[in-house]
This record gives structure tokens, C-alpha cells and sequence, in this order.
């Protein structure tokens, strides 16, 4: 899709800037999965949607692992 001479205007960022970066190597295979995932679904800003992907992943997993006073278990009796 193109712009067809409609310049966009930069709205000023709320979050601060990012500043650390990560490195991640993937081999061939699963560079391909990625690519082939992100056409799928028409992603175009990879950096964010592995950003968001990995982030949702940990916040979920940190819910899941955070301690309660009484076990599942018992709370289910």
C-alpha cells in the first residue's frame, strides 16, 4: 500500500526511548517460520511484534507463577 505523496506526521512518543538492545540468533529454519508467520498475518514492524510477543509471554507466565497463600489445590475444595 502506498502513500501516494501523503506524508505522515510524527506524533511525539509518550514512552521514553528505547535504549538497550537485545541480539537474538535464529537459524534458517526459523528465521523462514518467522517471515513466513509475519506475511501471513500482513506484520510489518517485526522489532515490535517480537518486542510485544516475548513481553506478553512473561507478563502471562509471571501471573501464572505468582505466589498465593493457599495452593490450587486447596482453594478448589
Amino acid at each position: 500500500m502506498m502513500n501516494k505523496g501523503k506524508k505522515r506526521k510524527k506524533v511525539p512518543s509518550s514512552a521514553p526511548p528505547r535504549k538497550r538492545r537485545m541480539v537474538c540468533l535464529l537459524s534458517e529454519e526459523e528465521a523462514q517460520i518467522i517471515d513466513r508467520y509475519l506475511k501471513h498475518y500482513q506484520i510489518t514492524n517485526k522489532a515490535r511484534w517480537f518486542r510485544e510477543t516475548v513481553l506478553t509471554f512473561i507478563h502471562q507466565k509471571m501471573e501464572e507463577d505468582y505466589p498465593t497463600l493457599f495452593k490450587e489445590h486447596d482453594m478448589r475444595r
